[in-house]
């Protein structure tokens, strides 16, 4: 326990030393998996129970429609989301080979970042970026706007995929902005790579059903410091960035291989092929290990030791371990302390291991109640957080034989996943964005 605090105190300051946002005396979420990237808030404790009546602080009705994760910068929260407007027109379908359950192009639509006051849910500003006609429009699961924002807490940046990335400042004045035409991505399934932000470096993975490549900026300017083509096809994977051996990493997971970039350069240090194809989940990484999973035509996990890795890493000494069995589809791994959690396919069935060793412990939870699981899991205050489409939200207890503590449920649908500060719980709906605490002060708007 002692070596897990002292790793997640260690964290919290390579971090912020990293983005100079995520700070153990500043809380915040400035990206879709958190401050740490592996899904915890760790100085957080967000209620246990609640209801559409019983710890809400503020509900707020939100326009259009977006899957991206709630940013938590300072008192502000940051969203992204695509609003149709103008008259309907004939259905556009995608043309992708093996298209299936797509939503067909009927409006064109406003890209939109929002800002939202955190102590009352009100909207501060509402910024207009792009306006198209999109050129498909996705899964019906999806939405045209999943790639969740980052922020340094001096500058917000969106990312649209095929309709742009844009930097803003924190009172929505445009700074620069960059366009890389359409994806065409695999089935027609749409869009939602997040960016990646270390220091004053900005990555965008560019993973489709054509030239893919991995992109680095300047987040100041906008003025491209590299570029790197990549071996892939279409991913919804997001890249990350982490400190090892006092450098910073990128990583990026894909279809044919897991990747380990210099990030001053973009060279690749080290390469794992190993996963399936359609990779969606995020890796984890922390204490020198790197966890990827997927599960499609195949399912794989890896855990990846960073020691020492160089070259093509596949089949070796680097692998810890690997497991072909409850490996996650859509929701990205959940890293809290020394153990690992993961979700089967996009299942009601919950994975808790040992991070280093991979061995069961206790293994697979059966989650009653839930299904159709899209939101990552997140972690706080010794609890496990696990929401599905259906707004159930299942309360867990981080130790070695979890118990469940809360059955949540809420009136609307889920496929963001959660954002965590202090004593607040954020769940972006179809609808409304909740701000759910036990210092609730006010009935939903």
């Amino acid at each position: 326990m002692l070596r897990s605090l002292c790793w997640m105190n260690l964290s919290i300051f390579l971090f912020s030393v990293a983005t100079g946002v995520a700070r153990a005396d500043e809380p915040g979420w400035p990206q879709w998996r958190g401050p740490l990237g592996t899904g915890v808030a760790p100085n957080a404790n967000p209620p246990i129970e609640w209801s559409e009546t019983t710890n809400v602080r503020w509900k707020v009705a939100l326009p259009g429609k977006g899957h991206s994760t709630p940013i938590v910068s300072g008192d502000r929260i940051f969203l992204t989301t695509a609003v149709p407007y103008g008259e309907k027109l004939p259905p556009k379908h995608s043309t992708a080979p093996g298209t299936h359950d797509g939503v067909p192009v009927t409006q064109r639509h406003e890209f939109v970042v929002l800002a939202i006051n955190r102590r009352d849910g009100k909207i501060l500003w509402q910024k207009t970026v792009h306006k198209k006609l999109p050129h498909e429009g996705g899964h019906y699961t999806g939405s045209l706007a999943s790639n969740s924002a980052v922020t340094d807490g001096e500058h917000v940046f969106a990312f649209f995929g095929s309709h742009g990335l844009y930097c803003l400042d924190l009172n929505g004045e445009m700074k620069w902005q960059k366009q890389f035409g359409e994806m065409q991505t695999k089935h027609g399934h749409g869009e939602s790579i997040s960016p990646a932000l270390y220091g004053d470096t900005l990555v965008i993975n560019w993973d489709h059903d054509g030239p893919c490549f991995v992109v680095a900026f300047d987040k100041q300017t906008g003025r491209e410091l590299w570029k790197a083509k990549r071996d892939e096809d279409t991913s919804w994977s997001s890249p990350i960035i982490i400190e090892h051996n006092d450098k910073p990493l990128l990583i990026v997971a894909g279809t044919n291989r897991v990747r380990g970039y210099d990030l001053a350069t973009g060279k690749v240090i080290w390469e794992c092929g190993g996963l399936s194809s359609n990779v969606v989940a995020t890796p984890v990484a922390a204490e020198g290990m790197l966890f990827a999973g997927s599960s499609y035509e195949k399912r794989a996990f890896l855990a990846i030791r960073l020691d020492r890795a160089k070259g093509d890493i596949t089949g070796t000494d680097r692998v810890a371990w690997s497991r072909s069995r409850g490996t996650p589809y859509v929701p990205s791994p959940l890293l809290y302390g020394d153990s690992l959690y993961f979700l089967t396919h996009y299942q009601g069935v919950l994975s808790r291991v040992t991070a280093q060793t991979g061995e069961d412990r206790p293994g697979q939870i059966r989650l009653g109640g839930l299904s159709d699981i899209y939101a990552s899991p997140v972690g706080a205050g010794r609890r496990v957080y696990v929401t599905d489409l259906s707004g159930n939200t299942i309360v867990l207890s981080h130790e070695d034989k979890p118990r469940e503590l809360a059955f949540n449920h809420l009136d609307d649908v889920f496929a963001a996943s959660a954002a965590i500060v202090g004593r607040e719980l954020f769940l972006r709906g179809e609808r409304s964005l909740y701000c759910i605490t036990e210092e609730a002060e006010s009935k939903s708007k």
